[in-house]
Protein backbone atom coordinates (compact mmCIF):
# COMPACT_ATOMS: atom_id res chain seq x y z
CA UNK A 1 0.00 0.00 0.00
CA UNK A 2 1.14 3.81 -0.45
CA UNK A 3 0.10 6.66 1.06
CA UNK A 4 0.49 10.10 -1.36
CA UNK A 5 -0.49 13.75 -0.62
CA UNK A 6 0.01 17.34 -2.07
CA UNK A 7 -1.24 20.14 -0.79
CA UNK A 8 -1.79 23.62 -3.22
CA UNK A 9 -1.77 26.76 -1.38
CA UNK A 10 -1.29 30.65 -2.03
CA UNK A 11 2.31 30.48 -0.90
CA UNK A 12 3.08 27.23 -2.79
CA UNK A 13 3.17 23.31 -2.93
CA UNK A 14 3.66 20.92 -0.75
CA UNK A 15 4.17 16.92 -1.66
CA UNK A 16 4.81 14.01 0.59
CA UNK A 17 4.95 10.59 -0.26
CA UNK A 18 5.78 7.27 1.74
CA UNK A 19 8.32 5.02 0.14
CA UNK A 20 7.12 1.30 1.41
CA UNK A 21 6.21 -1.31 -1.33
CA UNK A 22 4.65 -4.82 -0.91
CA UNK A 23 4.01 -7.80 -3.07
CA UNK A 24 2.47 -9.86 0.01
CA UNK A 25 3.80 -9.49 3.58
CA UNK A 26 7.04 -11.51 2.66
CA UNK A 27 7.72 -9.26 -0.16
CA UNK A 28 8.76 -5.61 0.99
CA UNK A 29 10.60 -3.33 -0.35
CA UNK A 30 11.75 0.41 -0.47
CA UNK A 31 11.01 2.38 -3.74
CA UNK A 32 10.92 6.46 -3.90
CA UNK A 33 7.20 7.35 -5.39
CA UNK A 34 8.28 11.06 -5.29
CA UNK A 35 9.79 11.75 -9.07
CA UNK A 36 10.99 15.41 -10.18
CA UNK A 37 10.78 16.46 -14.05
CA UNK A 38 13.17 20.10 -13.64
CA UNK A 39 14.94 22.72 -15.84
CA UNK A 40 15.69 25.23 -12.82
CA UNK A 41 14.35 28.59 -13.22
CA UNK A 42 11.68 28.04 -15.66
CA UNK A 43 9.78 24.71 -14.49
CA UNK A 44 9.46 22.26 -11.70
CA UNK A 45 6.89 19.40 -12.31
CA UNK A 46 6.53 16.63 -8.79
CA UNK A 47 5.16 13.23 -9.59
CA UNK A 48 3.64 10.92 -6.69
CA UNK A 49 2.61 7.54 -7.33
CA UNK A 50 0.56 5.06 -6.43
CA UNK A 51 -0.49 1.52 -7.11
CA UNK A 52 1.63 -0.67 -9.98
CA UNK A 53 5.03 0.17 -9.52
CA UNK A 54 6.05 -1.07 -12.99
CA UNK A 55 2.53 0.84 -14.84
CA UNK A 56 3.84 4.31 -12.75
CA UNK A 57 7.70 3.69 -13.24
CA UNK A 58 6.84 2.99 -17.54
CA UNK A 59 4.34 6.28 -17.74
CA UNK A 60 7.53 7.61 -16.25
CA UNK A 61 9.86 6.38 -18.94
CA UNK A 62 7.22 7.20 -21.77
CA UNK A 63 7.61 11.40 -20.68
CA UNK A 64 11.06 11.23 -20.89
CA UNK A 65 11.11 9.05 -24.14
CA UNK A 66 9.00 12.11 -25.46
CA UNK A 67 11.72 14.25 -24.98
CA UNK A 68 14.22 11.43 -26.51
CA UNK A 69 12.63 11.48 -29.41
CA UNK A 70 11.49 15.35 -29.72
CA UNK A 71 7.96 14.82 -30.19
CA UNK A 72 6.27 18.07 -30.57
CA UNK A 73 4.93 18.54 -27.26
CA UNK A 74 6.54 17.05 -24.65
CA UNK A 75 7.07 18.07 -20.56
CA UNK A 76 9.89 20.46 -21.76
CA UNK A 77 8.17 22.73 -23.61
CA UNK A 78 4.49 22.77 -23.08
CA UNK A 79 3.43 26.48 -21.55
CA UNK A 80 0.92 24.99 -19.05
CA UNK A 81 0.53 22.39 -15.95
CA UNK A 82 -2.82 20.95 -17.81
CA UNK A 83 -0.79 19.96 -20.87
CA UNK A 84 1.75 17.92 -18.81
CA UNK A 85 -1.15 16.36 -17.19
CA UNK A 86 -2.95 15.39 -20.28
CA UNK A 87 0.89 13.90 -21.95
CA UNK A 88 0.92 12.07 -18.14
CA UNK A 89 -2.59 10.54 -19.63
CA UNK A 90 -1.65 9.75 -22.44
CA UNK A 91 1.48 8.24 -21.15
CA UNK A 92 -0.89 5.83 -18.55
CA UNK A 93 -3.15 4.78 -21.37
CA UNK A 94 -0.12 3.93 -24.02
CA UNK A 95 1.65 1.81 -21.23
CA UNK A 96 -1.63 0.27 -19.61
CA UNK A 97 -2.72 -0.56 -23.36
CA UNK A 98 0.99 -2.52 -23.56
CA UNK A 99 1.14 -4.42 -20.35
CA UNK A 100 -2.34 -4.56 -19.10
CA UNK A 101 -3.69 -7.86 -20.74
CA UNK A 102 -0.60 -9.70 -20.43
CA UNK A 103 -0.41 -8.12 -16.69
CA UNK A 104 -4.57 -9.45 -15.94
CA UNK A 105 -3.79 -12.53 -17.64
CA UNK A 106 -1.36 -13.19 -14.71
CA UNK A 107 -3.90 -11.66 -12.27
CA UNK A 108 -2.13 -8.74 -11.79
CA UNK A 109 -3.55 -5.04 -10.92
CA UNK A 110 -2.68 -2.60 -13.53
CA UNK A 111 -4.25 0.35 -11.57
CA UNK A 112 -2.02 3.31 -10.72
CA UNK A 113 -2.48 7.15 -10.47
CA UNK A 114 -0.52 10.30 -9.78
CA UNK A 115 -0.23 13.21 -8.14
CA UNK A 116 0.96 15.81 -10.91
CA UNK A 117 2.09 19.53 -9.61
CA UNK A 118 4.37 22.22 -9.86
CA UNK A 119 4.75 25.20 -11.76
CA UNK A 120 5.43 26.60 -15.34
CA UNK A 121 7.07 29.95 -16.09
CA UNK A 122 4.77 32.82 -14.82
CA UNK A 123 1.73 30.41 -14.71
CA UNK A 124 -0.04 29.89 -11.28
CA UNK A 125 1.28 26.77 -9.22
CA UNK A 126 -1.10 23.75 -9.88
CA UNK A 127 -2.25 20.53 -8.71
CA UNK A 128 -3.88 17.56 -10.30
CA UNK A 129 -5.17 14.03 -9.77
CA UNK A 130 -4.16 11.69 -12.67
CA UNK A 131 -6.23 8.21 -13.17
CA UNK A 132 -5.16 4.69 -14.51
CA UNK A 133 -7.47 5.44 -17.66
CA UNK A 134 -5.72 8.85 -18.37
CA UNK A 135 -8.15 11.72 -16.86
CA UNK A 136 -7.49 13.84 -14.73
CA UNK A 137 -8.93 16.69 -11.58
CA UNK A 138 -7.54 19.69 -10.49
CA UNK A 139 -7.18 20.89 -7.02
CA UNK A 140 -9.07 23.80 -6.12
CA UNK A 141 -9.27 26.79 -3.26
CA UNK A 142 -12.28 25.06 -2.09
CA UNK A 143 -10.44 21.79 -2.42
CA UNK A 144 -6.68 22.47 -1.88
CA UNK A 145 -5.03 19.51 -0.98
CA UNK A 146 -5.32 15.64 -2.92
CA UNK A 147 -4.20 12.13 -2.20
CA UNK A 148 -3.98 9.11 -3.39
CA UNK A 149 -2.87 5.66 -2.15
CA UNK A 150 -4.43 4.44 1.64
CA UNK A 151 -6.06 8.11 2.49
CA UNK A 152 -8.67 7.89 4.82
CA UNK A 153 -6.78 7.62 7.91
CA UNK A 154 -4.45 11.00 6.96
CA UNK A 155 -7.72 13.07 5.62
CA UNK A 156 -9.39 13.91 8.99
CA UNK A 157 -6.43 16.60 10.15
CA UNK A 158 -5.90 17.87 6.34
CA UNK A 159 -9.82 17.78 6.29
CA UNK A 160 -9.50 20.41 9.47
CA UNK A 161 -6.17 22.37 9.27
CA UNK A 162 -5.74 22.32 5.55
CA UNK A 163 -7.14 26.04 3.99
CA UNK A 164 -5.27 28.21 0.45
CA UNK A 165 -4.00 30.80 2.99
CA UNK A 166 -2.06 28.21 5.91
CA UNK A 167 1.63 28.64 5.55
CA UNK A 168 3.50 25.89 4.10
CA UNK A 169 5.13 25.84 7.17
CA UNK A 170 2.05 24.46 8.78
CA UNK A 171 0.64 22.64 6.50
CA UNK A 172 4.18 20.69 5.82
CA UNK A 173 3.45 19.93 10.11
CA UNK A 174 -0.18 19.09 8.93
CA UNK A 175 0.85 16.99 6.42
CA UNK A 176 3.55 15.34 8.25
CA UNK A 177 0.71 14.25 11.39
CA UNK A 178 -1.05 13.13 8.42
CA UNK A 179 1.59 10.79 7.88
CA UNK A 180 1.99 9.91 11.34
CA UNK A 181 -2.13 8.94 11.58
CA UNK A 182 -1.86 6.75 8.56
CA UNK A 183 1.50 4.91 9.84
CA UNK A 184 -0.48 4.37 12.90
CA UNK A 185 -2.80 2.39 11.72
CA UNK A 186 -2.00 0.90 8.73
CA UNK A 187 1.28 -1.00 8.23
CA UNK A 188 1.81 -1.20 4.66
CA UNK A 189 2.70 2.31 4.84
CA UNK A 190 5.70 3.36 6.25
CA UNK A 191 9.29 5.38 6.52
CA UNK A 192 10.89 6.83 5.23
CA UNK A 193 8.91 9.64 3.77
CA UNK A 194 10.04 12.13 0.85
CA UNK A 195 8.98 15.29 1.33
CA UNK A 196 9.35 18.37 -1.25
CA UNK A 197 8.81 21.96 -0.48
CA UNK A 198 8.05 23.86 -3.61
CA UNK A 199 7.27 27.64 -2.65
CA UNK A 200 5.67 29.92 -5.46
CA UNK A 201 7.83 31.22 -8.37
CA UNK A 202 10.91 29.42 -6.64
CA UNK A 203 10.86 27.44 -10.09
CA UNK A 204 13.80 24.64 -8.91
CA UNK A 205 13.26 21.63 -6.64
CA UNK A 206 15.85 22.24 -3.63
CA UNK A 207 13.91 22.30 -0.61
CA UNK A 208 13.50 18.43 -0.54
CA UNK A 209 13.98 16.13 2.52
CA UNK A 210 13.68 12.65 2.98
CA UNK A 211 12.16 11.65 6.58
CA UNK A 212 13.52 7.92 8.28
CA UNK A 213 13.39 6.34 11.41
CA UNK A 214 16.57 8.07 12.84
CA UNK A 215 14.60 11.72 12.31
CA UNK A 216 14.30 13.63 15.74
CA UNK A 217 12.03 15.79 14.63
CA UNK A 218 9.07 13.14 13.60
CA UNK A 219 9.35 11.27 16.54
CA UNK A 220 8.96 14.46 18.64
CA UNK A 221 5.67 15.43 16.56
CA UNK A 222 4.55 12.06 16.50
CA UNK A 223 4.82 11.59 20.61
CA UNK A 224 3.25 15.24 21.42
CA UNK A 225 0.61 14.75 18.66
CA UNK A 226 -0.39 11.66 20.57
CA UNK A 227 -0.06 13.51 24.17
CA UNK A 228 -2.03 16.19 22.59
CA UNK A 229 -4.99 13.90 21.56
CA UNK A 230 -4.76 11.81 24.49
CA UNK A 231 -4.84 15.22 26.72
CA UNK A 232 -8.14 17.02 24.76
CA UNK A 233 -9.81 13.78 25.18
CA UNK A 234 -9.65 13.80 28.70
CA UNK A 235 -10.79 17.30 29.12
CA UNK A 236 -14.07 16.79 26.83
CA UNK A 237 -17.29 17.44 28.98
CA UNK A 238 -18.99 13.59 29.30
CA UNK A 239 -22.80 13.87 27.37
CA UNK A 240 -25.48 14.89 29.69
CA UNK A 241 -27.33 12.25 29.29
CA UNK A 242 -24.45 9.47 30.74
CA UNK A 243 -25.54 8.14 34.31
CA UNK A 244 -24.41 9.74 37.22
CA UNK A 245 -21.77 8.02 39.06
CA UNK A 246 -21.00 6.01 36.63
CA UNK A 247 -17.76 5.53 34.87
Amino acid sequence: MTYCCAVMLNAGLVFASDSRTHAGVDNVGCFSKLHVLEIPNDRVITLLTAGNLSVSQGAIEHLHRCVRENHAQNWTNVQSLSDVAMLLGDAMRAVVARDGPSLKQSGIDASASFLLGGQIGTERPRLFLVYSEGNAIEATPETPFLQIGEIKYGKPILDRVIRSEISLLEATKCVMVSFDSTMRSNVSVGLPIDLLILPRNRLKADLRYRVDDQDAYFRELSERWARGLRRVFSELPPPHWYPDGQQ
